[in-house]
């Protein structure tokens, strides 16, 4: 049996001061995920702004994480991908050395590798640590998609390549994947269809709206592997609108905003390129938050 993470997992964003990281503010965040019931923190993912990050920071982040997370339930699951394999397994080689569960690492974007490209790609992350490896294929970010096929030549020639972090925002993608190989670890890239993914078989879920809500987050997804699917889609319906705000920009610009509204983050401060939501989302952000009750600290 492979070692996987499941569950409800936060793929964290990354607060800065100014222009620094924030590592008192990080910590503080990672620890509201665990008192409100979050499975797996996702330090210096694709939300955590890592292609800004300089490689000292991406490291100090996986630090951070592992520490707070320490003599917890809550399990690390680092964010270790690049467009160079060398970069990547260097990253993963870091974040097992210092104690991290398990590697989530994004399928190379913009010099777009063939299927073979992605399967070398991949394997020599795999061989190079011992803790399990979860592929992120997000095509509408990377411009890449990583086919079922080479998913499952990896999770069949790799005993630690675990299942995908699918964000391809098909249904259908998910029913093949799983009616292939029923013991692929399929966890959920895309919150607006976190209770889909769940109810075909899907194993968790990394949300982008834990950051803000986790609490609810959790709540959906232990239900829905319970077996609640009553209640976890409920949730999920409860989450639509929420859900959707989240990504009337960019992530992670309106996550980050939301989160500076909520009183969560004490500066809305982003990496160039990306810059803070227009007026008017900034008001239609405002407007959703009013609708939800959301824990402070």
């Amino acid at each position: 049996m492979k070692k996987r993470l499941q569950g409800a997992m936060t793929a964290l964003i990354t607060p800065f001061k100014n222009g620094k990281l924030d590592e008192e503010k990080y910590a503080q965040l990672i620890k509201r995920q665990i008192q409100n019931n979050i499975d797996v923190v996702v330090p210096v993912g694709t939300t955590g702004e890592s292609a800004t990050l300089s490689h000292e920071e991406h490291r100090r982040c996986i630090e951070i994480a592992v520490d707070t997370c320490k003599g917890t339930n809550a399990k690390v699951m680092a964010g270790a991908g690049s467009n160079a394999t060398w970069e990547a397994v260097g990253i993963a080689e870091f974040a097992q050395k210092h104690g991290a569960d398990g590697i989530l690492s994004v399928t190379p974007y913009y010099n777009k590798p063939m299927q073979e490209g992605l399967y070398q790609h991949y394997k020599a992350l795999a061989e190079a640590v011992d803790i399990p490896v979860l592929l992120y294929n997000v095509p509408g970010r990377t411009g890449c998609d990583l086919l079922p096929e080479t998913i499952f030549r990896l999770f069949n020639d790799c005993p630690n390549v675990f299942g995908v972090k699918e964000a391809t925002g098909s249904i259908e993608r998910c029913v093949d994947l799983l009616a292939h190989e029923p013991n692929l670890s399929v966890i959920s890239g895309d919150d607006a269809i976190n209770y889909p993914i769940l109810s075909n078989g899907g194993l968790g879920v990394i949300s982008v709206t834990s950051n803000i809500m986790p609490n609810k987050i959790a709540e959906l997804t232990h239900a829905a592997l319970s077996g609640d699917f009553h209640e976890a889609k409920r949730i999920n319906d409860k989450l639509y609108t929420m859900n959707k705000i989240l990504f009337c920009e960019s992530n992670p610009i309106p996550i980050k905003a939301a989160m500076y509204i909520a009183g969560l983050l004490d500066t809305l401060e982003y990496r160039l390129p990306l810059t803070a939501p227009s007026k008017e989302n900034m008001k239609r952000i405002e407007e959703v938050i009013k609708q939800y009750d959301i824990k402070g600290f």
